[in-house]
């Protein structure tokens, strides 16, 4: 699903919030040919990512709103504490699913095993079957 797809010049910036939590990719196409590449032409790309209250520019908010310094303070404050939450949440998260892979696995393991011991006696049973069989045609039992 692609969230946000731009295109640029030679130069490029953008800002994105993502509303939805879990793994984000970024994919970069460049529209020069590879030959251009080979010949000697450089591409060069900064990647400057930036996750959680340090996106903000306090600076900046602080001027917009006119907030004196103690209010600016108070909402980088809360601004940290929202971002703590939501690493409180996307660990539970995580520990949740980790929780599931574990149980998951546990269940597999077990099942293996009891097939295996399944397996194990019934092939026991099939060769003191066809010992007796083959004992019997000998005439030794």
């Amino acid at each position: 699903q692609v969230v946000l797809s731009r295109q640029y010049g030679s130069e490029g910036r953008f800002t994105f919030t993502s509303h939805t939590p879990g793994e984000h990719q970024i994919c970069l196409h460049s529209n020069s040919t590879r030959m251009a590449l080979f010949a000697g032409g450089k591409l060069r790309v900064h990647l400057d990512i930036q996750v959680g209250e340090h996106t903000n520019n306090y600076p900046e908010i602080a001027a917009k709103d006119k907030l004196t310094e103690l209010q600016l303070r108070a909402r980088q404050l809360l601004d940290q504490v929202e971002q703590i939450q939501k690493e409180q949440n996307y660990q539970r998260y995580r520990e949740e699913r980790f929780r599931m892979t574990s149980e998951s696995t546990n269940q597999r393991v077990l099942w293996w095993s009891i097939a295996q011991t399944i397996i194990l006696i019934l092939t026991g049973i099939w060769q003191m079957r066809h010992l007796k069989s083959f004992f019997e045609a000998k005439k030794l039992v």
